[in-house]
């Protein structure tokens, strides 16, 4: 039985920040940043990746796969291929989806047995509702909310609104969102109101994360506030809440407490905004970020 199963496609990323000016092209996707984290900490969670990709993209498999990782992918014909463009605010950022890929399918998971299954959404369409619910029925199923409040029109990416929420967070047991993406879900700007209205809608432990402000945990009826841990240099943001989210899973797998897990998963994003692509330290490195 895997412990943390996680589903998304890997992406081909054109990366453009403001301070200093730079475009970076390379790989991405929540599934990836999330694979490379898993990579870089113990190995003692036992870990699986699904991925969907285009020929073009394999190497990225391989590379994951020679480094450790045990990936399972799926031939597509074409690859998603994301433009990210932020702001001297790294926490505001423009978005261009230049290319699609294919949808995960029952078919294709059908196999698969874990704990916890965390769907790395890009797009509203990469996981049908059929999907989620048939996951859950064989695990927890994790979620970053995402892709499902992304709409493509042409190449632009503008918000939506997500249709079947009601119909799948009753079948999500950990929910991870930021602060736009919790207003957009619930029309409620005070975050932890927020956090009670998506717990009352099924969620097991809602995640919000607050930029510069830390994080904010509901589960069990109670909140815990995480801190944000100053990088010493801000370089790229691309990653971070998949950054998080692999923290959060692998310290949770661990037995540690909703706070614990908070405060883990921050630390790890500190290191991850200090440089571009996913993150490449060691629990020593989080470790010493947490004792400061």
């Amino acid at each position: 039985m895997t412990d943390i199963c996680c589903i998304g496609h890997i992406t081909r990323d054109r990366i453009i920040t403001q301070d200093p000016p730079n475009t970076v092209h390379c790989a991405g996707g929540s599934a990836y940043y999330i694979a490379w984290a898993f990579q870089a900490l113990p190995h003692d969670v036992d870990f699986h990746m699904v991925t969907s990709v285009s020929h073009e993209v394999m190497p990225e498999v391989e590379k994951l796969r020679k480094a450790g990782i045990r990936v399972t992918a799926f031939e597509s014909e074409t690859n998603v291929f994301f433009e990210n463009k932020y702001g001297e605010n790294m926490d505001h950022r423009t978005q261009r989806v230049l290319a699609k890929s294919a949808p995960f399918t029952m078919e294709q998971l059908k196999e698969e047995k874990a704990r916890v299954f965390h769907l790395g959404t890009l797009l509203a369409d990469d996981f049908a509702p059929e999907v989620v619910e048939y996951l859950a029925t064989k695990g927890d199923v994790s979620i970053d909310v995402q892709g499902y409040l992304r709409k493509v029109v042409g190449e632009e990416v503008s918000s939506t609104e997500w249709t079947d929420k009601l119909r799948l967070l009753k079948h999500t047991a950990i929910l991870k969102v930021n602060e736009w993406e919790c207003q957009t879900l619930t029309s409620i700007t005070n975050p932890f109101t927020a956090a009670e209205q998506i717990h009352d809608w099924g969620v097991r432990e809602v995640i919000i994360t607050l930029g510069g402000g830390g994080s904010v945990i509901y589960a069990e009826g109670q909140f815990y506030e995480t801190p944000a841990y100053p990088p010493r240099h801000l370089v790229d943001a691309t990653g971070c809440g998949d950054t998080y989210s692999a923290g959060y899973l692998y310290a949770r797998a661990k037995g540690m407490s909703y706070a614990e897990s908070g405060n883990f998963a921050a630390a790890m994003c500190t290191l991850k905004l200090e440089h571009t692509g996913p993150f490449s330290h060691t629990i020593h490195d989080v470790c010493k970020i947490l004792s400061k």
